[in-house]
């Protein structure tokens, strides 16, 4: 791949960066090492616009990590690192057709569903790279050919006889069997997984349409609306919303537990890699950890002997942090239906407690924070957030505003209040 590559480019003008990634895992990877910085460097001698970026994975598999995962996602990082400190956007990686195949044949025995039978993409777009596999349709067969054409050394990676790894063990048990019984089961693999990948993009576009109807605020699931859809539109949109609340593939247990046990209405949690899933009132969020631990220890924080705190000066428009809280203040000056900057100026934050009021309007009365939670349809997770109170009353309440009683008069230099909590 990198002496097509760099002959290529030297015939439109432009430069190649060889990355190379050192795993650390077998006695031969210093070796590899040399060998790729001398090709290079021999190759840039007879004038192929050539050069040689290396860097060396310094942590470990964890006990119980799949090696050949963990290799796998340690070097895609490595490898984006490389080219976006090279300035580089586009990526070629040298998987053929072979490999193809092997791919999909994995998924299908691991259960994979449409996305991964898809298997690799021959070009996408990912976090500033552009990844292409322009051998992707090529047979094993034409890349020696090539070898043997240009006279080109090559190293051999010794773990891929490790029959430890379920890629070796299909590539030297099970692929000899079956290219017997089936000659042409390399290109027939590799056309399914063309198909895949057309199903998966038409399944990605639905989606998109299903998302647009049952997403609401604050990227919130509306179960009815989810719910309204075939079984099948609603795992695949399941699918697709955990992976943009997440930024990861959900697990396929755990898309089949949220199609059983997701309620219209009722309060639920189910715990993730990264956080917890929550139902409350018709709705589905995804919290962080980071939140979800925020909100267990703001239960805790304080105790009304605990000393008051610091006064603080919220007349500045913009976000105010407050500490141990996990989130701002949003300050904004405004013109009415704001905390006057007299008020503003001494403030001060505790916690919730019991005997708590709150008056959500001047033609409304005070009703206990328990009340007005409810009916602002707040779940019980979010409920932990600051109260502001001034000379001991109560000013301002996350979530549900400026207290009707603490509102600045016509005129008034005044600001509003917004609670902004980090997720």
């Amino acid at each position: 791949m990198l002496h097509a590559a760099a002959t290529a480019a030297k015939a439109i003008g432009i430069d190649v960066v060889a990355l190379h990634v050192h795993h650390g895992l077998v006695a031969a990877a210093d070796g590899w090492l040399a060998h790729g910085r001398a090709l290079c460097a021999r190759w840039a001698r007879r004038g192929l616009p050539v050069t040689f970026a290396s860097t060396r994975l310094d942590d470990r598999p964890s006990r119980g990590d799949s090696v050949e995962a963990w290799a796998r996602q340690a070097r895609y990082r490595a490898l984006r690192t490389m080219a976006l400190e090279q300035g580089i956007d586009l990526v070629l990686l040298a998987h053929h057709r072979r490999d193809q195949a092997e791919t999909f044949l994995l998924q299908a025995l691991r259960g994979g569903g449409v996305a991964g039978l898809a298997a690799m993409p021959a070009s996408v777009r990912r976090e500033g790279i552009t990844w292409a596999r322009p051998w992707l349709a090529q047979p094993r067969e034409a890349i020696e050919a090539y070898l043997r054409r240009h006279r080109l050394r090559h190293v051999d990676d010794e773990s891929n006889d490790d029959a430890r790894f379920a890629r070796n063990r299909l590539r030297h048990e099970v692929w000899p069997a079956l290219e017997g019984a089936f000659p042409g089961a390399e290109a027939s693999l590799t056309a399914a997984a063309v198909r895949a990948q057309d199903a998966a993009a038409a399944l990605a576009e639905i989606a998109v349409e299903d998302l647009a109807t049952a997403a609401v605020d604050e990227g919130d699931l509306d179960i009815a609306a989810w719910r309204a859809l075939s079984p099948a539109r609603q795992g695949n949109l399941l699918r697709a919303w955990l992976r943009q609340a997440t930024g990861k593939a959900a697990a396929a247990t755990l898309i089949e537990r949220l199609l059983r046990e997701v309620p219209i209405r009722g309060s639920m949690r189910w715990p993730t890699s990264d956080g917890e899933l929550r139902s409350y009132r018709g709705r589905l969020r995804h919290e962080t950890t980071r939140a979800v631990a925020s909100q267990a220890s703001a239960a805790k924080r304080m105790t009304p002997e605990h000393d008051p705190s610091p006064m603080l000066d919220l007349r500045r428009p913009g976000l105010h942090e407050l500490s141990g809280w996990n989130g701002a203040i949003d300050v904004r000056r405004v013109t009415s239906g704001g905390l006057a900057n007299s008020t503003a100026a001494r403030l001060q934050v505790r916690e919730r407690r019991a005997g708590d009021r709150f008056q959500a309007g001047p033609d409304r009365p005070p009703r206990s924070l328990k009340l007005q939670f409810q009916a602002a349809r707040m779940p019980a997770w979010q409920r932990d957030g600051p109260l502001l109170l001034h000379e001991g009353a109560l000013v301002f309440v996350a979530g549900l505003g400026i207290d009707a009683r603490a509102l600045a008069l016509p005129g008034e230099p005044q600001v509003a209040l917004a609670w902004r909590p980090h997720r």
